[in-house]
């Protein structure tokens, strides 16, 4: 080995080390948040995995989906999270649980790093991803969404040289908790569309046949989603949070697994996010229409963009959904090239908020009162900024430049110095 190469791992493994450092310190405080070592103030959210994650997977062991419990509301796939903590029999099933889910963590953070450190690449993505896991608190560990996000990143940092590979993991994300279907949504037009639909939708039709075969009630879930009403935490309940100091007579209650509001025009709102949601679609079809060029960072930021835009237009918006939000702003900003830094670092913002927001003060939201309403209207205010903001850049990169550039000029562009060739648009076909 030469003295050159021996400086070169040197200097890697410097640059390496505190970010190395600071995920496994963040990490330790996690873990021992969730073990209960240190209490984080509010209520504790890691008895959802002893009482009804555990209660699911006796359900599962038994040969049936939960088909009596309206808490189960996620695809089939989703049994084989609620199962995982059986890969490691020596442990009780919330332990077993937590590793598992601290496993996934870690996961993220090798993608993001080996990416990150790759040329025209950058490390932002791991550092985002550091910092805002433990700005969820113990929330993070103790939902299966670590899991989903680490299907999702995989999928989007292998979109540019493996379009079927992406199509595939989506299609799997989509079976654990649909939202990873959104992953397609920025694909460039030609081939590479082509190889990530189809893939998508050969494995989500071999999945879902699987899955209907290995034990009945698998898509039960439908039915408990329909059902469900307007969350304390959503941008919708905004409104009864107000209405109740103006005499609304309505309550705040445990409904389909969630604490939501109950009583006159709760349906409207109900109804009226969901037209929201199917607008927000509208303006994603309108876009990919009109779009005429598609860069290396584009499959990213649209899967960030239109996973923001279903977030924030749900009739839920539960503590982790960030993690969601927070994996794919990882991935933009791993690319030099990415405009999404300031809806990434707005996620950020928000994430931390949520950590207040619940646990820690959520009986104040429940209570409708200043310091809940405030949490609320700086969590998702923070949201709705990030969503017009990112909608905004996806539509300049994508339809607005392009077309300016394609305009006649008689003074030539300067050139882009630096910019690797695999940064530089691919005008869709």
């Amino acid at each position: 080995m030469t003295g050159a190469t021996v400086d070169k791992t040197d200097k890697t493994l410097t640059a390496l080390r505190l970010p190395l450092g600071m995920w496994a310190l963040t990490r330790v405080l996690l873990l021992l948040c969730v073990f209960r070592v240190i209490v984080v103030p509010g209520p504790d959210v890691t008895t959802d995995i002893e009482v009804i994650y555990q209660e699911w997977s006796q359900v599962l062991k038994a040969g049936t989906y939960p088909l009596d419990d309206v808490t189960w509301q996620y695809p089939p796939g989703a049994a084989l999270a609620i199962l995982s903590p059986g890969l490691l029999p020596f442990l009780d099933y919330s332990s077993a649980f937590f590793l598992l889910a601290f496993a996934a963590d870690a996961l993220v953070f090798g993608l993001l790093l080996y990416t990150g450190r790759r040329r025209g690449r950058s490390l932002r993505g791991a550092w985002l991803w550091i910092a805002a896991v433990p700005l969820l608190g113990p929330t993070a560990y103790a939902r299966y969404d670590l899991m989903v996000t680490a299907v999702a990143v995989a999928a989007l940092l292998a979109a540019l040289r493996r379009p079927s590979v992406l199509g595939a993991l989506a299609a799997f994300g989509a079976m654990l908790k649909v939202w990873p279907a959104l992953l397609l949504a920025g694909t460039p037009r030609g081939r590479a569309t082509l190889r990530s639909w189809s893939a998508a939708a050969g494995v989500g039709v071999a999945l879902l046949l699987v899955f209907s075969a290995w034990m009945p009630g698998g898509f039960a879930f439908l039915t408990f989603q329909r059902d469900r009403g307007t969350e304390v935490e959503s941008l919708g309940a905004l409104v009864f949070h107000v209405a109740r100091h103006f005499g609304w007579e309505g309550q705040v209650l445990l409904n389909y697994g969630s604490v939501e509001f109950l009583g006159p025009w709760v349906p409207q709102v109900s109804t009226a996010a969901m037209a929201l949601t199917a607008a927000a679609f509208g303006w994603l079809l309108v876009w990919r229409l009109r779009a005429r060029a598609f860069s290396s960072t584009t499959v990213a930021d649209a899967a960030f963009t239109a996973v923001l835009l279903f977030t924030v237009t749900s009739r839920v918006i539960s503590p982790q959904y960030m993690i969601w939000l927070v994996g794919l702003a990882a991935v933009c900003l791993v690319y030099r090239s990415s405009a999404m830094r300031r809806p990434a670092y707005l996620v950020l913002a928000a994430t931390a908020v949520t950590q207040f927001e619940f646990p820690v003060w959520f009986s104040h939201v429940v209570d409708s009162d200043p310091l809940g309403l405030l949490l609320l209207l700086v969590r998702n205010g923070l949201l709705v900024w990030a969503s017009v903001a990112a909608c905004r850049v996806l539509w300049r990169q994508t339809v607005t430049a392009p077309r300016t550039a394609a305009a006649p000029s008689t003074v030539p562009a300067p050139a882009r110095t630096g910019q690797p060739a695999r940064d530089r648009t691919l005008l869709g076909s």
